[in-house]
This record gives structure tokens, sequence and C-alpha cells, in this order.
């Protein structure tokens, strides 16, 4: 428990233990067994923002993948019950952290229930881009991580439906001969979809908003900056082997594919920079030398597209400035968990035939722009 500094900080403590007296009394009885897991989110989303979530609390709502479809349902409810009714800063950053927990390291049925959740209607729990705590400037500041950061996870989640498992989750079971077979049998449409997909996670992820300046925040920020490092790693992997795969097939690939390309490789260049800035230090240069390398490679070899690659992102700017919500239409499609009201469901087939291979994807731009042209 972090020092109390504040009556606001009195407040939350206060708030931290009424709940979880309350949901303890409740889930002793037999018939609110389900509380269970009510009581393991309150107690692992307090109000401290000294404290990340606990391991301990964790596990307790990853066993729920153990369970049936039914016990892991109401797992995820608990979670998305709290982040929906937080207006704490503090508690919606670990609300989410329990989110991205799960989709690293929960089981599969675990996983599938928050990508269907809710389960039919209702308000998209991760739309935060509204989100605001101004009872302290340490509120104020993690308010622009909790937005960031639910946007991310819907990135997160968008992206693995496209890729079709779980990004970076650890439930992988699926061999590194196997998973390079599947990606060599994809076709070229499908390839840049998901090489697309990959960038633009990694895109959102540069968007990550400054460490906390007013002190107290700082050990949940650098719990989420390790998780979503971890994540850059698993794109970094899929995005080199898919970078493989287009080398050897430079040679049939057609103007158009070409031209998508390299519009993606020029919008994951232009992150190079800032991806270096965050995370560089946690791995060895050498690895993301060699990825950054092949990166050039292929731009060499597809080589001779920059004329096209500018008329091409002209369009694109035309196209944005007359239709609103450009970006918005562009990504509904794939979404995992919707940005509005209507909810969309990861295909529960797709994934337990494909399985999961530890890494993460995103999406490309251009697609419906050749069709234009």
């Amino acid at each position: 428990m972090g020092r109390i500094t504040s009556f606001a900080d009195l407040i939350g403590i206060i708030k931290d233990k009424a709940s979880q007296g309350k949901a303890a009394l409740v889930s002793s009885n037999p018939k609110g067994k389900s509380l269970s897991f009510h009581l393991s989110v309150l107690r692992a989303t307090t109000h401290d923002p000294s404290t990340p979530p606990g391991y301990r609390h964790l596990n307790v709502l990853l066993s729920a993948g153990t369970g049936s479809r039914a016990t892991a349902a109401s797992a995820v409810e608990a979670v998305m019950e709290r982040l929906h009714t937080t207006g704490d800063a503090c508690v919606a950053l670990k609300s989410l952290i329990i989110v991205h927990h799960i989709v690293k390291h929960g089981r599969f049925i675990l996983q599938d229930q928050l990508s269907v959740f809710p389960a039919s209607g209702g308000r998209n729990y991760l739309k935060l881009s509204g989100f605001r705590d101004e009872k302290s400037p340490l509120m104020w500041e993690l308010s622009s991580w909790v937005r960031w950061y639910g946007l991310y996870l819907e990135h997160l989640l968008s992206t693995s439906r496209v890729m079709g498992f779980f990004v970076s989750s650890t439930s992988s079971t699926t061999h590194k001969d196997e998973y390079e077979d599947m990606v060599s049998s994809l076709t070229n449409t499908d390839l840049l979809r998901e090489l697309d997909a990959l960038v633009g996670l990694l895109q959102e992820a540069c968007k990550i908003p400054d460490i906390p300046s007013c002190g107290g925040g700082k050990p949940l920020a650098d719990k989420i900056i390790r998780l979503v490092g971890e994540d850059y790693v698993s794109s970094v992997n899929e995005l080199y082997t898919r970078l493989n795969e287009f080398k050897e097939r430079s040679n049939t690939l057609s103007f158009g594919d070409r031209v998508e390309l390299v519009c993606a490789l020029k919008r994951l260049e232009s992150r190079k920079e800032r991806l270096s800035e965050i995370w560089c230090g946690n791995w060895k240069r050498s690895w993301l030398d060699k990825f950054w390398s092949l990166v050039s490679e292929v731009k060499g070899v597809i080589g001779g597209l920059e004329d096209a690659y500018e008329q091409i992102e002209k369009t694109i700017v035309g196209i944005g400035r007359r239709e609103k919500g450009y970006e918005s239409a562009r990504f509904s499609d794939r979404l995992v968990i919707g940005y509005g009201d209507d909810t969309v469901s990861f295909s529960s087939g797709r994934f337990s035939n494909v399985g999961r291979f530890n890494y993460p994807v995103e999406h490309c731009v251009v697609q419906t722009t050749l069709n234009v042209l």
C-alpha cells in the first residue's frame, strides 16, 4: 500500500476496503460462488497508483480458463464491470492490465470470452476515448494513459482477429516449422493484410504517453511498458517471417501488391526512431538491426516504386478528406471488439484450427485505395 498523501487517497482506500468487504461477504455464500472473481478483481484494481495488479489475484482470474465457458464468462464480466463503472484512472489502468494479461496468458476459452464480450449488444467496454479523472494532477496524467491503453488494446485484439490467433499469447502449441508452412500457404492478399495490421499495431504502440511527471504513477506505467514491449517483440518476429516470405515471392508480386508492400514498409520505417527510443534498450541491438536490415532489403528487391508511393499517399489523403471517419471505416470490418455499440466477435473455429504462435500483427492502408485508382 502506497503512502497516503491526500484526502482523495484516503477516500480511495476506504472505497477499496468497503468494496472488498462486501464482495467477500457475498462470495462466502455458496450461491454467490461466482462472485469470487469479482473479489479478485477488486483486490487487483485498488486505487493505489504505486501497486500494479498482484500476480496472486491475476492467477485467480486466469484460472477461470480451466473451467467451463460460463466460468470464463463470469471472470471476464467481473473485469469489464469494474472497468465500466469506475471513474478512477488507477482502477481503469489496472483493469486494462488484467485484460492484457488475459490476452497474453489466458487459455483460449478465457480469451474467447473476452473477444465476444458483451454477448449481445451493449456498450463497447474499451471505449475510453473520453475518459477523464480530474481529482489530481497525477490522475489527470494517468487519464491520458487510460485513453491510449484502451485504444492500443483494441488494436491488439483487432490485429489478433486479422492474424487468426491472439497476438503475443504464450499459449501457443504451433511448432516453428508448422507455422512457417502456414505463412507460406497464405495468398499475397492475406499476407499484405496481416503485414498491414502488424505495422498498425506498432504505430499505435508508438503513441504511448510520457511517464507521469507528478510522481506515484511510474510503477503502473512501467508495467504497461513491459507488456507492450513484449508485444513489440512478438510483432517484429511476425513481421520478420512475413517479410522473408515476400522476399521469396518478389518476382511474382503484381504492381498493386508491390505498391501496398512499399506503403506498409514506409509506415514501418517512419516509426523506427520512436520504437528505438522506447524499447531498444530492453533487447539485443543485433536482433533489431537484423530486422531493419531485412526491411531495407525487401524494399530494395521491390524497388522503383517511390513515385507510385507518392501518388498513392496523395490519393489516401484525398479520400480521407472526402470521407469522414475514413480510418474508422477502414478498421471496422476486422475489429475483435467494435468501436461502436455493435460487437464483432472472433470466429472460434478459425482460432482453434490455426492455433497460436507467440507473435503479433497489424493492417494495411492501401487495399481500398488501389481499387479506387
